[in-house]
């Protein structure tokens, strides 16, 4: 897929991953639309790449249709989708009170993350499976997971969960996509320095850096929109899940 001249919605690309793989995508010519709930930082984001910002709550269908039909009149037919919307506050099954966690704030974190994801290719591959090809594709889908899909830490349930089933959809969804020339693939980050991760203090980032066996260090973002734009350019990047994690395996706590 070549990237310049591309429309393409980045989800969640106001700030930390998302805002990093907007801003690479935008300098390699694609032309921008960011989808995220903060007005004010992603306004300022596309503003600074030249993109486009609409106010999106991935998990409303209304609001996903109507902004994918606002950039697909403003930047033409979708061909790159990233999504990177989420959120993951921690939370036991069994509080310190005893109590089991209420099901609205599971089912919170899977609808952001999980529900979110699915809602917003489901619609920009409705809207593009159409299309004219692009050379032998008509379009990319990168879905962000987590190697807590994986090494899922105490706390991480609902978490862990969510990025579970971004996992298990891939290959399905990949594969029913495939005849519509549109591939899909997932990111599967580690420790990333990413907004939530800067408010801590260096002495707890740096001891969060030094879990990774190598680069001893936490992800920077750019390198996530880095592996973003490798999958996008690289038509044999198909159906998988990507570890980007610097070999770390999470402890159970």
């Amino acid at each position: 897929m070549d990237i310049k001249g591309a429309a393409t919605i980045v989800t969640g690309g106001a700030s930390g991953l998302g805002g990093a793989t907007a801003e690479r995508l935008a300098t390699a010519r694609a032309k921008v639309a960011i989808f995220d709930l903060n007005a004010e930082l992603g306004e300022a984001r596309a503003k600074a790449i030249g993109g486009a910002f609409f106010k999106v709550d991935v998990t409303s269908e209304d609001e996903v249709a109507a902004a994918l039909g606002k950039a697909e009149r403003l930047h033409g037919k979708a061909r790159i989708l990233v999504n990177c919307a989420g959120i993951g506050p921690p939370a036991k099954v069994i509080g310190r009170d005893g109590a089991a966690i209420p099901l609205k704030d599971f089912a919170k974190i899977v609808n952001a993350n999980l529900l979110g994801s699915f809602n917003v290719l489901s619609k920009f591959a409705a809207r593009l499976h159409t299309a004219p090809m692009d050379g032998e594709e008509r379009g990319v889908i990168v879905n962000t997971a987590s190697v807590a899909a994986f090494d899922g830490q105490i706390g991480q349930a609902a978490y862990s969960a969510s990025k579970g089933g971004i996992v298990g959809m891939t290959l399905p969804i990949a594969r029913e996509f495939a005849r519509h020339g549109i591939r899909v693939m997932t990111i599967a980050p580690g420790i990333f320095l990413t907004p939530l991760l800067m408010t801590l203090p260096q002495e707890a980032q740096d001891s969060l850096g030094k879990q990774v066996p190598f680069p001893s260090r936490l992800g920077r973002p750019a390198e996530f929109a880095l592996l973003v734009e490798s999958i996008v350019i690289n038509p044999m990047l198909n159906g998988e899940v990507i570890r980007l994690d610097g070999a770390i395996r999470m402890a159970p706590k």
